[in-house]
């Protein structure tokens, strides 16, 4: 049975709010209808047996959208979600959860093409920094970079092994010209802020044009100083 625009069936609207479009033969909510729910978000998409079941678009309203799959009532499948903040995330849900592939677009235009597990960034990615145009490709985990990694800038790049979104360990930066330089970060980090940071910016920063390896901002979040020891072992060009 099909209803579209009948009282009938309102009587759940205080709990569930106002509600137009198909009901099958129990009165529950199923097939295509759209919805304002209580606290002012609306939901226009597909149901079935009462909950939002296929595709569907979530309005909340705090400006948040999200246009995607549902499956009862949660978001499952492939969706776009795009947050108050200007921020964008395009790829997989279970269980109303980022996990799977899926693309995040940040309020300062950064951009993590990769893995997800339960929100966070997790398994392979590459996390592209709008500003500079330098990426870092290689494993995250909980979020952060973590094992194998490099970093890939305009003229160089560093490959080595990454603790703590930090490279740590035994590592090189490889050069366009053809050259190789091998050695090894020890670093200790603290916030970047205030008056101290600007005066240490100059001499905490890598020596090579290029890079950020001094400074390390992921999604515009705040940013950490990285105070890195880098112990250079030797030198290797080709000719």
């Amino acid at each position: 049975m099909s209803d579209a625009g009948s009282d009938e069936f309102d009587d759940d609207r205080s709990k569930l709010g106002e509600y137009e479009g198909g009901r099958n033969e129990a009165g529950e909510r199923h097939g295509v209808g759209k919805a304002v729910l209580p606290n002012g978000d609306t939901y226009q998409g597909h149901y079935e047996k009462g909950k939002r079941h296929g595709e569907g678009t979530y309005r909340f309203k705090n400006g948040s959208k999200y246009v995607g799959d549902y499956y009862q009532n949660m978001k499952h499948g492939q969706g776009t979600f795009y947050y108050p903040d200007g921020s964008k995330y395009e790829g997989s849900w279970v269980e109303d959860l980022r996990q799977g592939h899926g693309v995040y677009t940040y309020p300062n235009g950064d951009t993590y093409d990769g893995e997800w597990l339960h929100h966070m960034r997790q398994g392979q990615g590459i996390y592209h920094y709008h500003e500079t145009g330098s990426k870092f490709k290689g494993s995250w985990v909980n979020g952060k970079m973590e094992s194998a990694g490099e970093y890939i800038h305009s003229n160089h790049r560093y490959k080595g092994n990454f603790v703590n979104s930090n490279p740590y360990g035994p590592g090189k930066y490889v050069f366009d010209i053809g050259c190789e330089q091998h050695g090894e970060y020890h670093q200790a980090e603290q916030p970047a802020t205030g008056e101290e940071n600007d005066k240490n910016m100059k001499a905490q920063r890598s020596p090579y044009p290029g890079s950020r390896e001094g400074y390390l901002s992921l999604g515009g979040a705040e940013e950490v100083l990285l105070l890195p020891l880098y112990t250079t072992a030797d030198e290797q060009c080709v000719a």
